[in-house]
């Protein structure tokens, strides 16, 4: 779908010279704008103040593009246009740093209008199927819960497909009022059930192993007693664009939501090149936003990925980018896997019933901070349950105990999380028969980071 762009406005000099020429008689022919091109997403960076941002969206409007969603508070805005030379006309702005296509197919929701932005105890009783989840005995939260469930203070964001909050095992827990959709290009959605899963059961299946609430039916969570938000970022195609991406972890971080689990990497591109075209604006303003989310008391954790590849020494990528044709190039350790190698972000691999990695696990020294169960994981989907596996199953497990951890210190802050989480792991070695992807040592290396996260410790003194 495609709109007749905006006149763009010519720079001084240009008029000049054209009103020289006609004061001269010299004979003109107006140039017209370029044809429309394909509707496309950008992320424009700025300077973090109001004045900058304001002059940023002026400079958007003049280049012919539409203000989705301005954020202040980071110094990005994101818009809209079908000015194929937009990238270059809103450059004319001194005030603009950056500026980058979101993605490589033509947006497929359609045009975007103006959105501007400026601790109880727990007696443990078994639910019917919490024999089956050997992955809370990995890490311990059936121990945990021997302490307590978690807080109903605590509000857990899930970045993910929507989350069917008529579930019975999630509805005891569900914050409806907290709750958006944010793919509409990254314009935040709140009306009634938004936020719900219309083609993918995957954010339900995430949610379920964060907070399946203790009520005698079906499963429990590594943290059944804190409350959970669906904040939903994949489309129905499956795909995760970085404005829906922003758009997620803003709103949480406005909400209070004390930890979120990103269980995806963010689209077209598997790694994001730090550039300076398209990729490194994009890298640019998804890392100010989770940094922004940190600094406000959200804590972000994501799956490691599942290409089994060494995140700490990428040499190529032929899998980008996914929303056209992807072509294999040559990258490099300045390539980032979104958001899950952002500065703060709780990167999660994945371990089998056995402790070990599991087969499509992303590893890599000083890359993992922890690991958690991803194989075979029993949880809630749309009208019952199901095992799934995937690093996007060992992520929430982490999630569960770090909002365990904010339940028992409700005065942590994400740094303070994350210390825990990398000191109360418990070190798991390399494979006895040598793997040499496995470097390290046994309280730090490619394949479990500092350990397999731990729920009893969480909860403990």
């Amino acid at each position: 779908m495609s709109r007749t762009s905006r006149p763009r406005r010519l720079a001084a000099g240009l008029s000049a010279i054209a009103l020289a020429c006609v004061s001269l008689g010299a004979a003109t022919t107006a140039q017209a704008d370029p044809a429309p091109g394909p509707l496309m997403n950008y992320v424009v960076n700025t300077k973090a103040t109001p004045g900058h941002v304001r002059k940023t969206e002026d400079a958007v409007k003049a280049a012919g593009g539409t203000v989705l969603v301005s954020y202040r508070q980071l110094g990005v805005v994101i818009a809209q246009s079908t000015n194929p030379d937009f990238k270059t006309d809103v450059r004319v702005s001194r005030d603009v740093q950056s500026v980058g296509a979101t993605r490589t197919a033509a947006v497929s929701e359609g045009p975007g209008g103006l959105n501007s932005n400026d601790l109880a105890e727990a007696t443990p009783v078994a639910d019917p199927r919490e024999g089956e989840q050997w992955d809370m005995v990995q890490i311990k939260a059936d121990q945990a819960h021997a302490v307590t469930d978690g807080s109903r203070n605590v509000l857990v964001g899930i970045n993910d497909s929507g989350v069917d909050d008529t579930h019975p095992d999630l509805a005891p827990n569900f914050d409806a009022a907290d709750s958006v959709s944010c793919v509409d290009n990254g314009v935040p959605d709140t009306a009634a059930g938004a936020w719900r899963p219309t083609t993918s059961s995957h954010g339900t299946h995430v949610a379920g192993t964060v907070a399946a609430a203790r009520n005698g039916v079906g499963i429990v969570g590594v943290a059944p007693g804190v409350r959970i938000a669906s904040v939903k970022v994949v489309n129905d195609a499956g795909y995760i664009y970085p404005e829906y991406s922003i758009c997620g972890i803003v709103w949480a971080a406005q909400h209070r939501m004390a930890v979120t689990n990103h269980s995806y990497f963010i689209d077209p591109y598997e790694f994001w090149c730090k550039d300076n075209g398209d990729q490194g604006a994009v890298q640019e303003a998804v890392r100010r936003a989770y940094a922004w989310a940190t600094d406000q008391g959200t804590l972000s954790v994501a799956a490691a990925g599942n290409s089994n590849y060494d995140l700490s020494n990428k040499t190529t990528d032929a899998n980008s980018p996914n929303d056209s044709t992807a072509v294999t190039r040559t990258i490099n350790n300045d390539c980032l896997d979104m958001p899950t190698e952002l500065p703060g972000v709780i990167t999660v691999a994945s371990t089998t019933v056995d402790r070990v990695k599991s087969s499509f696990s992303n590893f890599g020294l000083n890359k993992i901070d922890v690991a958690a169960p991803g194989s075979s994981i029993l949880s809630t989907v749309p009208g019952g349950y199901a095992k799934f596996s995937g690093t996007s199953m060992a992520s929430p497990h982490v999630t569960g105990i770090a909002a365990l951890m904010k339940s028992t210190h409700p005065w942590w802050g994400p740094r303070d999380i994350e210390r825990a989480l990398h000191h109360e792991a418990d070190d798991t070695a390399c494979p006895t028969t040598p793997d040499p992807r496995c470097t390290g040592t046994t309280a730090n290396n490619a394949f479990y980071g500092e350990g397999i996260a731990d729920a009893l410790d969480a909860v403990t003194p």
